[in-house]
């Protein structure tokens, strides 16, 4: 008689907040306008990362103001309009997850450029109100790990005592030749110090990592995967680095100098990767992409649910259930 193939049932975000709440729990994505990075405003680099065309990720956000905070800023005259656009996406995007899927409870989730690139103040004012609204347990704030202060850190500490506290930080890779070509403006050894800096005051982390960087192999992309479990994160999200018009990477591509990963590639790359994952730390995304006219390529990143179809049938098939 032939055996019966066992499942595993996989440790996804969603899955360890279900557990924890007992229901499920929603991320409200939120743009502030007057946040930035670093790495676009000159104070370590200019441009952005390559891939960077931060308004791709940022639909809710209308308001394209000049006026941008950084750690050194003293006043913010804007705060007053960033507490509205902050609760009018929160209900906004409330009423549909409620409309749509009966949601009850939720995590505000700063999601574009670098939130916590701003005075404290600032920060704790707009992070109070979030934790404030009606039914949410939690915040999950990304950021870089240059840009977060002892401060800051030590206000998310105080935060955490109440409410589910997230940090996410990018790491994309492991290797700073990598992070050098893609403009990235900070050093694995730094970020890593941040990360453990964040986890040793009992604060959650989710680390970001982008499969398919410039002149990274398999074998690479795996050992970033590694890297990462070693610094003890919580959860972690993979992308697919694509190309999005309005980019430095857009010339790269056109000149023939990058060629972005393939999706059969990228889908193996994955899998490994996921099997390297200790069981405790759960997995907030597999992949990402944009279904608008901005996408330049891989033209697979432009359907969301055939690749998470791809992605399910390729984990099935190793006995794992996203």
């Amino acid at each position: 008689m032939a055996k019966t193939k066992s499942y595993k049932h996989l440790n996804t975000i969603g899955r360890y907040w279900r557990d924890k709440y007992g229901q499920k729990i929603y991320k409200i994505p939120i743009s502030i306008s007057g946040f930035t990075c670093p790495n676009i405003d000159g104070s370590k680099a200019k441009g952005g990362c390559t891939f960077c065309e931060n308004e791709s990720f940022s639909p809710n956000l209308e308001d394209r103001s000049k006026f941008k905070l950084n750690l050194n800023s003293t006043t913010n005259p804007y705060l007053e309009k960033q507490l509205v656009q902050l609760k009018s996406q929160f209900e906004t995007t409330k009423n549909v997850l409620q409309k749509k899927f009966d949601a009850k409870k939720f995590i505000v989730y700063f999601q574009s450029f670098t939130n916590t690139y701003a005075p404290i103040d600032t920060l704790k004012t707009l992070y109070t109100q979030a934790l404030d609204f009606d039914d949410v347990v939690g915040l999950s704030i990304g950021t870089r790990a240059d840009s977060i202060t002892d401060e800051t850190l030590d206000l998310l500490v105080e935060l955490n005592q109440t409410k589910e506290i997230w940090v996410e930080y990018g790491i994309q890779s492991v290797y700073d030749e990598t992070l050098e070509k893609v403009n990235r403006a900070e050093n694995f050894s730094d970020i890593a110090n941040t990360i453990t800096k964040t986890k040793e005051l009992g604060l959650n982390v989710c680390g970001h990592l982008i499969f398919g960087l410039p002149s990274e192999d398999q074998e690479m992309m795996l050992h970033s995967v590694e890297r990462s479990i070693g610094l003890g994160i919580d959860s972690i999200k993979f992308h697919p680095l694509y190309v999005v018009k309005n980019t430095l990477l857009t010339k790269e591509f056109k000149d023939g100098k990058f060629t972005p990963i393939d999706e059969e590639l990228y889908i193996d790359t994955l899998v490994k990767a996921i099997k390297l994952l200790p069981e405790d730390i759960s997995i907030s995304r597999v992949t990402a992409g944009i279904s608008d006219d901005s996408l330049l390529s891989p033209s697979w990143c432009n359907n969301k649910h055939q690749q998470m179809y791809k992605i399910k049938q390729a984990l099935l098939k190793e006995g794992l259930i996203y």
